[in-house]
């Protein structure tokens, strides 16, 4: 499948902003089944002293600044993207997630870049409730994509999807607790679950096609930035070096419709646009994000 994805970011300010720094996560990842075609980003007012590089999870990043008073910031990012399904993975043929765990406990020279991804995050903390949630699901040899599935259709069937209970700064035990929330609080869950038990999660940020109801007109910038997690099994020949997909949001194993952006520890390391400001005072955001089929 080939997408257009138009992801527009509006920072309306009360006050004027003599100076805003910041930082972008915006260009989708190349990957062996996502191509990016195009991408270009466009700023208001005009930035300077803007560069681009790798971060330390791969991904493409940028930085810019703006030096002269504003009131009103707008990031667009423009991409066109060729997305394939990856090749699928027998759940149940996949090893032991003890095994797993143990290989990145002992710091396995093939798992060297994974390990990091097994341990607490800014925004996953090692909390008991973590190593208490899904329980059962954690059965003695069972099978780690098996497992990991588990967790997700549970997440899926004991969490209420309500986008007014949580916000970006939601601590995820709070989410854990309350079980309800929106996509980054159903990933940030799994995530420490998994890693409650010494496996490596990491998170996902990215892009979901949406399809209106049957009859119903498709409506432009109604899309939004979707969240989701990879675990790793142990195995580099399978899926993206050893990583696979899982959507607790849709209880699904993402395929060509989920677009990646970038991926880390957890969402304060891919946050689409964060940054700096001098002045300002309160802001109002505005994001919308249109994914078109081509």
């Amino acid at each position: 499948m080939r997408y257009r994805v138009t992801h527009i970011t509006t920072y309306q300010y009360h006050e004027p902003v003599a100076v805003s720094n910041n930082l972008v996560h915006l260009a989708p990842r190349q990957m062996a089944h996502q191509q990016v075609l195009e991408h270009d980003l466009e700023i208001t007012p005009e930035a300077v002293a803007f560069h681009t590089h790798t971060d330390w999870f791969g991904n493409s990043a940028g930085t810019f600044a703006i030096e002269r008073p504003h009131r009103q910031l707008v990031v667009t990012s423009r991409a066109l993207i060729e997305r394939r399904a990856p090749p699928k993975v027998e759940a149940g043929l996949t090893m032991a997630w003890e095994r797993v765990a143990g290989a990145v406990g002992r710091v396995d020279p093939s798992l060297l870049d994974v390990v990091e991804f097994a341990d607490e995050s800014p925004l996953v903390p090692a909390l008991p409730a973590f190593a208490d949630y899904a329980d059962e699901d954690f059965a003695p040899g069972r099978p780690i994509l098996d497992t990991a599935l588990a967790v997700m259709h549970r997440i899926h069937r004991e969490f209420r999807y309500d986008s007014a209970a949580t916000s970006v700064n939601t601590p995820v035990g709070e989410a854990l607790a309350r079980r309800h929330g929106v996509c980054q609080d159903f990933s940030l869950v799994l995530i420490g679950t998994l890693r409650a038990r010494g496996l490596p999660a990491r998170y996902v940020s990215g892009y979901l096609e949406t399809i209106p109801p049957p009859g119903k007109p498709r409506l432009v910038g109604a899309d939004a930035t979707h969240a989701w997690v990879q675990v790793h099994t142990g195995d580099t020949s399978l899926g993206e070096d050893g990583w696979i997909d899982l959507d607790p949001t849709n209880d699904c194993i993402p395929g060509d419709s989920h677009l990646t952006v970038a991926y880390g520890r957890d969402f304060a390391d891919v946050s689409p646009l964060k940054g700096m400001i001098l002045g300002g005072g309160q802001a109002q955001v505005k994001v919308s994000v249109d994914v078109e089929r081509q």
